[in-house]
């Protein structure tokens, strides 16, 4: 059942606890999640439910980890990682050398900058490659350090990559050490922290969509400011930049957009 007073308080009780904003969350959605997740821990107000996660580490954490939307897997929606590998990386080696700086923001369990170390390694020496892992949820960078997946999330992975890069274990799938090291993990906040600057490639997928139009407004402007001149922002399948041209950037080809001056 719903909660009815009091989330205006928790909003602000919330940032105040973990510098994250609900108010940039589309508010319906977000609030249902919350409130089913304080009923499933047995409280009968906001205030209950915030005492709870304050004075217990595993409960704040487990709060931490269901506002933020983990749903990932190795190369999603393989058809863009091919326009990727086939005609953006060749592109961004050419124009700035071997020594790209990517960032990988929101990744999540990982998946991400792990398809990016290995797509990227088809054009660049792997020991050339260095990629920027950021998420706001420290336990999904915890697992993703650990870099165990299922079957299912690397389902996509090209045939020669995942003989490669993956050891079977009781049905999961370790990656390599050699990959792992090309990725520098980060706890972020994309609403709140400094960004990286002068990147080559920023890729942030499907998970703006969770965002305000203000707030989506606000990151694709931010990303455009860390994007050296020439470098490009990959976003999700499901997502557009409505004013990308006020903004400042060039439509390269569906979901990736170029940073022109």
């Amino acid at each position: 059942m719903p909660l009815v007073d009091g989330y205006e308080k928790f909003k602000k009780d919330v940032f105040s606890l973990t510098k994250i904003d609900l108010n940039a969350y589309k508010e319906k959605q977000m609030k249902r999640r919350i409130d089913t997740l304080i009923g499933k821990n047995n409280c009968n107000s906001y205030d209950a439910y915030l005492t709870l996660i304050k004075g217990n580490k595993e409960k704040f954490e487990e709060f931490v980890n269901f506002l933020t939307i983990n749903v990932s897997e190795f190369y999603r929606n393989p058809e863009q990682w091919e326009v990727l590998d086939k005609e953006l990386f060749p592109q961004l080696v050419k124009k700035f050398g071997n020594n790209l700086k990517i960032w990988s923001a929101a990744c999540s369990t990982g998946d991400e900058p792990y398809s990016l170390v290995m797509a990227l390694s088809r054009h660049v020496p792997l020991e050339k490659i260095k990629i920027i892992a950021t998420d706001i949820d420290k336990q999904v960078i915890a697992k993703a350090k650990v870099g165990l997946y299922s079957a299912k999330s690397i389902a996509n992975v090209p045939a020669d990559l995942k003989k490669k890069y993956f050891e079977e274990i009781g049905g999961s799938y370790q990656i390599s050490d050699a990959i792992k090291k090309r990725v520098e993990f980060k706890e972020h906040n994309l609403l709140k922290d400094p960004y990286p600057t002068n990147c080559h490639l920023i890729v942030c997928r499907n998970v703006l969509i969770y965002f305000t139009e203000e707030a989506k407004e606000e990151v694709y402007k931010k990303f455009y400011a860390s994007l050296a001149q020439g470098g490009s922002l990959f976003i999700g399948s499901t997502e557009q930049i409505l004013t990308y041209k006020e903004i400042g950037y060039e439509r390269a080809k569906a979901f990736f957009f170029t940073r022109t001056n």
